[in-house]
């Protein structure tokens, strides 16, 4: 177990709703983060591109990119998880997914799909243009 580093949260509550939010609506990705890149990131493999470092603070901010569905990531942005590195004291700070709307509104209430991506509530007829403009792209 030495070696090891452990987990914690910027805010635990707010990111295990995005986490759950993540699970219902993009299992891919959910699954490639929690049996691929969570034990990765316990051993001390730091995955994703680095963003910043803070000699001051010894925390190293890092971001890694999910896999996710061509269609959505050009409709909603790419899947992206932020944390922090605290190399003294081993530990793995989980900050945040994004796109933060998206998900964080999955969570709030079920939302719908349209042509296979989710749309939002809010943005629901600028979501079906970008999807309607895409396919007619594909074409």
């Amino acid at each position: 177990m030495k070696g090891t580093y452990l987990f914690d949260y910027v805010n635990e509550n707010e990111f295990k709703k995005l986490e759950r939010s993540l699970k219902k609506y993009n299992m891919l990705a959910y699954k490639k983060l929690y049996f691929e890149y969570y034990p990765a990131l316990k051993e001390g493999n730091f995955l994703g591109k680095l963003i910043s470092t803070n000699q001051e603070n010894g925390t190293q901010t890092y971001e890694l990119k999910l896999p996710t569905d061509a269609l959505f990531s050009k409709v909603h942005g790419d899947i992206r998880l932020y944390y922090l590195v605290y190399e003294k004291e081993k530990i793995v700070m989980l900050d945040k997914f994004e796109p933060m709307d998206i998900l964080s509104e999955g969570h709030a209430s079920e939302l719908v799909t349209y042509k296979g991506v989710m749309v939002s509530k809010q943005h629901s007829e600028k979501d079906m243009f970008k999807i309607n403009l895409l396919n007619m792209l594909d074409k």
